[in-house]
């Protein structure tokens, strides 16, 4: 196994506890780290690649016919392979919003086309449920289970605000853990049902879920009530019947006490590495750990673990995620030292023994995993994009290089800034501004006018958009114009 530094190139605020690494087609790609789109980059979802011990991300587009996915982190996440002639794809619940927003949707995000220059395009469905339907959450897990000839998804554990009748103003933003709820839904009716096993006493959090065949392995996990990482382990085990369902689980004494661990697959076989998470609020686990899944059960085996630097000894935490078979991207905070002016340090862990896995571009599908720490630092919007280019000019980029994330692209917000009397009538104070829009945190969003000399930046909020309106305006690059202006054309551009 190897340990190597990466260096990041103009793209290190980009990653941030509670990202989600994901593979689709033999790319890497990042989610859940934007907020607020700018034209050129309206997604949110980049590709990420190692070459040369450097680490670069790339606009991923989506397709026209996609719904808008946010921003999530800590989402549960559901790797699907290929089967009855239907695509790879992931499953997508939950999640925190870069707003604190707790999310309760579900999306199905497949690759729609390759490029003539393998440009990979994505589609993203939002799919309905019906029934039982879990309410919004994060730090759960999903997981997909096959049984009598047909397959089901299992969603367990996560994290959710007090309920509102519970708040006071000291407690508004507490968190509590979900109810110990099992919910098991088919993908193809949006069917979902609630079961309550007597095994399952006490919610848990940012665990680990391994799936084989009929059965879900339940490993670890953080209790918010006792404060707690017990040594759990859970089988849950899902006949699915003519009529309803038969779940059953049984307690196992062979668990880890972790939380907000990192998994990889090591091959096609139910073999996986655990790597990374928490022992305690102040302790990681610095062990690895190889999961055995077959036919007599769940087996652990020690790993030898990689040669751990300095920086990753003594952070207080660390975070990251699969980005392919037997290969994991790792950060830690920088502590926030002079000399290091990123905030992370990034380290691309392979446990292919030598000989294997040579092309450090080449991914496979991975294990759900986990990739959350709540509990560390808060969580904070990344910057807004802009690469500089238009759409069009990117689809004609002959070596896929070209719509790299470069930060030295932005515009530089002393000449455009947001703090900027946009209009006559702004009413934006920067001393007193506060979230107007879900895809905002930090900064208020804006609409770039395409009237006058270069044109000009206006707030959203000045323009009375629509938040729907909003980020239809963000997803093309038609030219739009501000209320002063657009008296001075036709309505019909604002269609």
């Amino acid at each position: 196994m190897t340990l190597q530094p990466l260096t990041p190139v103009n793209c290190a605020g980009l990653l941030q506890p509670g990202c989600s690494l994901l593979q689709l087609d033999g790319e890497v790609l990042l989610f859940g780290q934007k907020g607020w789109p700018k034209r050129s980059c309206p997604t949110g979802v980049f590709g990420v690649r190692f070459k040369h011990g450097e680490m670069k991300l790339r606009a991923i587009s989506f397709s026209n016919d996609s719904c808008y996915l946010p921003p999530l982190r800590c989402p549960a996440v559901c790797r699907l392979d290929p089967y009855d002639g239907l695509p790879e794809s992931y499953l997508i619940h939950g999640g925190r919003t870069p707003n604190n927003e707790i999310s309760s949707s579900l999306f199905l995000l497949t690759m729609d086309s390759r490029g003539c220059n393998r440009k990979l395009t994505l589609c993203c469905k939002e799919k309905e449920l019906v029934g039982e339907v879990p309410g919004a959450r994060y730090g759960h897990t999903l997981s997909m289970v096959q049984s009598h000839g047909k397959t089901a998804c299992v969603l367990f554990g996560g994290r959710s605000y007090m309920p509102a009748g519970e708040r006071t103003t000291e407690s508004w933003n507490s968190v509590v853990d979900c109810p110990p709820q099992v919910f098991l839904f088919d993908l193809e009716f949006g069917c979902s049902s609630a079961h309550t096993l007597p095994e399952l006493s006490d919610g848990q959090s940012f665990h680990v879920a391994l799936a084989r065949e009929d059965s879900v392995y339940f490993i670890g996990g953080h209790s918010v009530t006792s404060d707690s990482r017990p040594p759990r382990l859970f089988r849950l085990q899902v006949e699915l019947l003519q009529g309803s369902p038969l779940l059953s689980c049984e307690t196992l004494d062979t668990g880890i006490s972790i939380s907000s661990a990192i998994i990889t697959r090591t091959g096609p076989a139910h073999r996986y590495i655990i790597l990374g998470g928490y022992q305690s609020d102040s302790q990681k686990r610095m062990e690895c750990s190889t999961v055995i899944l077959d036919e007599k059960g769940i087996q652990f085996e020690p790993l030898e673990p990689p040669k751990w630097t300095p920086d990753i000894i003594h952070s207080r935490t660390w975070f990251g995620g699969s980005a392919g078979e037997g290969s994991i991207l790792l950060a830690v905070p920088t502590e926030g030292r002079p000399s290091q002016p990123d905030m992370h340090y990034f380290y691309h862990v392979n446990f292919h023994t030598e000989g294997e896995g040579k092309d450090e571009e080449a991914t496979l599908g991975c294990s759900q995993e986990s990739t959350e720490h709540d509990d560390s630092t808060p969580l904070e919007d990344s910057e807004e994009l802009y690469f500089g280019r238009e759409p069009h000019e990117l689809e004609d980029s002959s070596d896929g290089e070209g719509d790299t994330y470069n930060e030295e692209d932005e515009e530089d917000e002393s000449q455009t800034g947001y703090w900027i009397k946009c209009c006559l009538g702004c009413q934006i104070d920067p001393n007193t501004w506060e979230p107007y829009y879900s895809t905002e945190l930090h900064r208020p969003a804006m609409i770039f006018c395409s009237r006058g000399e270069g044109g000009h930046w206006v707030h959203a909020q000045c323009m009375e958009l629509s938040e729907t309106l909003l980020l239809r305006l963000s997803e093309g690059s038609k030219k739009y114009f501000c209320l002063d202006h657009a008296r001075l054309f036709s309505p019909t551009l604002y269609k």
